[in-house]
């Protein structure tokens, strides 16, 4: 498996064992590394988890008895196995369940590692729940700090502000206790001075958070830029990236995130909740052995955290488990799905106990709809549709030929200037517009909005004929001069969040894509369903409306039109379908308008395949060059195993290591001449029969250790992998046994395989790399990397790119 591009040393890492999948340092009590272990372990007199151990001869001790730290991990940037992982667990479990029987201790032992799952997702689901409140609280009154200040209390922001105020309904904005910065600073809040120090202090305020963001980011936690999904998804499908999901990117992502939000750049928080509620799922299974200490055990609570982080992101429980099993894991069976379940609950009521808004909902722009929609409205909803469809698929080609220029030339050397310079145009431009001035969940707060009477936005300035309502229901009226204003600053609004929305997604401070795409789907929606509106108000006696639009009803809502445009553009971005109707479903309390939402999700789904197959997380891991092999799509070539696996005739031969006849210099000139990640095991180089394949980590730890710890191992030692030492002079030195590193089961195909069934085999069993027979002979090998490269030439992109640019 070659690795040129990773880094090479120690083994043991210099981060601490809280960073990213870091578990080298702990103490590691996997003494049985066999992934399948030989049936006459028994006669060797161990028991059945206690491994074979490194006998040589009669007079060496066996020191892996006790635990070897090391034996069993993962350098950086390396794919995890998870044959050898699952078969790991279930050894353990076995071992614990056969313990249970014989005494009390060991019984509360066995039901304590049973319930220790359960314990470990009610506190990801408690922590991943109050770090959300706090960065909602946070957020909200920190954006509302660049147009004033509370003098009640500056940590007020302005709605909580003015709760106490004498003011009118109408007036419940302008409080006294609020001072926007003119009033404070010079007195009074008229005029065009007073316009332009407001505007002043906007963009100060603005520039001021996303700088501290960019230099938090870039001093202390690098890994905490960007929304995170990409990375998550390559590291739940068993990729290792060390600090990813450490403690310090949870202190730092959590931090800039409040404050990349406030900035009023065109971002969300939804996409690095999910990355939070990850670190604090990987911090966490630190408390637990089980997990600690194994990789796909791991990755497991790592799919409930994402899905309790898309919980409190959305306020949408059963949204969140089908996220995390529609888009981002890799591996999830049943017991993930009910912990996932339990962990998105206990996120969402943590929450919910918090009350960051004051309504007593989970998210900002929780709707309620009641009006029920028409057959017909079905086509302006498929509009929405392929609106939503085209603008994903220009915004992921736009977003990475942007992100692959930084990537390519200067542009990504300064990071800190291209961050102050997107977020003064964009203060610059958002201040003027209402609109765009406020927070972007307020503005999609607004957009979903259905008019009431007491409702004083611009939007909801509609000419009033009281007479022909009828109950609590206001029929569809003419649009007054403040809708029409409106519909020209949301346009405007529109063009900008299109474009602004594709230089900032990228950029080195936290980046949420889900409120950005919806804000555009939404004022999409929202000036649709004011159009349709006015139509039905000024023709209800056109044929498509006769039947059930009748002069004085209540049958257009804009709301609903802002809400399916809002799903749509996010369909269209991530092509999610599934998860998304349920998540919006959730967001409005609205079961009756389930067809509406799927039609459009279906509908921008299509458009944007048809486009470009690929949804934006999926565009971004291609781009870094994650050795992410995807799931969904189908391999369709005729190509065969003998075609993909190395080494290729031009090739040198494959590096082998014998059985019973190497010694230990012989390994370690082959560790130190190659950079392989594991080596074939053969019975000799003339036979090239197969015994097993150990990894080159495993080899350089244990031969360390036997060094240091064995009498008689020197350069002229002889390894050797068999159950018995080959016979040797008496003189010579004392040999050193690693059958219990090697693997006696790896998975192998003939050169004949079709590459179909291989991809097929690599996906579904998450393999790192698999042996090339022929006639029984080993031919070479084929590693995950060998099969992404493959699929990559035959879609002619640049082979080279995979594995980290």
């Amino acid at each position: 498996m070659d690795q040129k591009g990773y880094r090479r040393g120690s083994f043991q890492s210099s981060t601490s064992d809280e960073d990213m999948l870091e578990i080298a340092g702990a103490s590691l009590d996997f003494s049985m590394a066999d992934d399948d272990p030989p049936l006459d372990r028994e006669m060797g007199g161990f028991s059945s988890y206690n491994g074979g151990g490194m006998n040589g001869s009669s007079t060496m001790m066996d020191f892996l008895e006790e635990p070897l730290p090391g034996v069993g991990t993962y350098e950086d940037f390396n794919t995890i196995d998870w044959v050898r992982e699952k078969s790991r667990d279930r050894d353990r479990h076995r071992e614990i369940t056969s313990r249970s029987k014989e005494s009390t201790w060991a019984l509360i032992h066995s039901v304590s590692d049973a319930f220790s799952g359960w314990l470990l997702m009610l506190l990801i689901g408690l922590l991943a729940g109050s770090l959300a409140g706090l960065i909602d609280i946070s957020a909200h009154w920190m954006t509302d700090l660049k147009e004033g200040v509370c003098l009640a209390g500056f940590w007020f922001n302005h709605e909580h502000c003015c709760w106490k105020s004498n003011t009118t309904f109408t007036d419940r904005d302008k409080c006294p206790e609020w001072k926007s910065w003119s009033q404070l600073i010079l007195g009074y809040g008229e005029g065009a001075f007073a316009y332009i120090l407001n505007y002043f202090m906007y963009v100060s305020w603005a520039l001021l958070f996303s700088l501290l963001a960019v230099l938090l980011v870039k001093g202390f936690a690098p890994y905490a830029c960007g929304s995170g999904i990409p990375e998550i998804k390559t590291i739940l499908s068993g990729f290792i990236i060390r600090g990813y999901l450490g403690k310090w990117t949870l202190i730092i992502k959590t931090i800039t995130l409040v404050l990349a939000v406030s900035s009023g750049l065109s971002l969300g928080k939804e996409g690095p909740l999910v990355h939070v509620a990850c670190c604090c799922g990987n911090i966490l299974c630190h408390l637990f052995t089980k997990y600690r200490k194994n990789e796909a055990k791991r990755r497991e609570v790592l799919s409930a955290a994402a899905a309790a982080g898309v919980s409190v992101a959305f306020g949408a429980p059963i949204g969140g488990v089908l996220f995390s099993l529609e888009e981002v894991s890799y591996y999830f069976p049943l017991k993930t799905l009910w912990r996932s379940f339990f962990a998105a609950l206990v996120a969402a009521f943590t929450l919910r106990s918090i009350n960051p808004f004051g309504n007593s909902r989970l998210v900002l722009f929780y709707v309620e709809f009641h009006m029920p929609w028409h057959l017909l409205e079905l086509v302006p909803f498929i509009l929405l549709g392929i609106f939503g469809g085209l603008w994903g698929a220009f915004f992921i080609r736009s977003n990475i030929a942007w992100c692959r220029r930084r990537k390519t030339t200067k542009l990504g050397k300064y990071p800190v200037l291209e961050v102050f310079v997107v977020t003064a145009i964009t203060a610059v431009l958002a201040f003027p517009n209402e609109y765009t001035r406020m927070s972007t969940s307020e503005l999609i707060s607004e957009l979903f909005n259905d008019c009431g009477i007491l409702d004083s936005s611009k939007l909801c300035e509609y000419v009033n004929d009281f007479n022909s309502t009828k109950g609590d229901d206001l029929p569809d009226r003419a649009a007054g001069p403040g809708v029409y204003t409106a519909m020209w600053q949301l346009a405007l609004a529109l063009i900008m969040k299109v474009f602004i929305t594709i230089f900032t997604f990228g950029m080195k401070v936290p980046s949420g894509l889900f409120i950005p795409s919806m804000a555009v789907g939404a004022i999409a929606g929202r000036l649709l369903g004011v159009a349709v509106e006015q139509l039905a108000f000024y023709h209800h006696d056109w044929a498509i409306f006769s039947g059930w639009c009748s002069q004085g009803a209540d049958c257009i809502t804009p709301g609903l039109y802002a809400m399916v445009g809002a799903a749509a553009c996010l369909g269209g971005v991530t092509r999610m379908t599934v998860s998304l109707v349920v998540i919006m479903f959730e967001l409005t309390g609205g079961l009756e308008y389930i067809v509406p939402l799927m039609a459009a999700a279906m509908t921008s789904k299509w458009v944007a395949d048809a486009i470009g197959r690929e949804g934006i997380y999926d565009a971004h891991i291609r781009l870094n060059g994650y050795p992410f092999l995807e799931a969904k799509e189908e391999f369709s070539h005729k190509t065969l195993a003998m075609d993909v696996m190395r080494p290729r005739r031009s090739d040198p031969p494959l590096t082998v290591i014998t059985q019973d006849s190497m010694t230990v210099e012989d390994v370690e000139t082959i560790i130190n001449e190659t950079t392989y990640s594991g080596y074939p095991v053969v019975v000799s180089r003339e036979s090239q029969r197969l015994v097993g394949f150990v990894l080159r980590r495993d080899l350089i730890i244990s031969i360390e250790n036997a060094r240091k710890k064995q009498d008689g191992i020197v350069s002229t030692s002889i390894i050797y992998f068999t159950d018995h030492s080959p016979p040797l002079p008496p003189s010579s030195p004392s040999m050193l046994k690693l059958r219990s590193i090697l693997d006696l089961s790896p998975f192998t195909v003939t050169d004949q395989t079709p590459m179909e069934i291989v991809v097929d085999i690599f996906r579904k069993l998450g393999l790192r790399q698999c042996l090339v027979t022929h006639n029984g002979k080993l031919l070479g090998i084929i590693t995950k990397k060998d099969v992404l490269k493959h699929i990559a030439q035959l879609a002619n992109q640049d082979p080279d790119s995979i594995l980290f640019n």
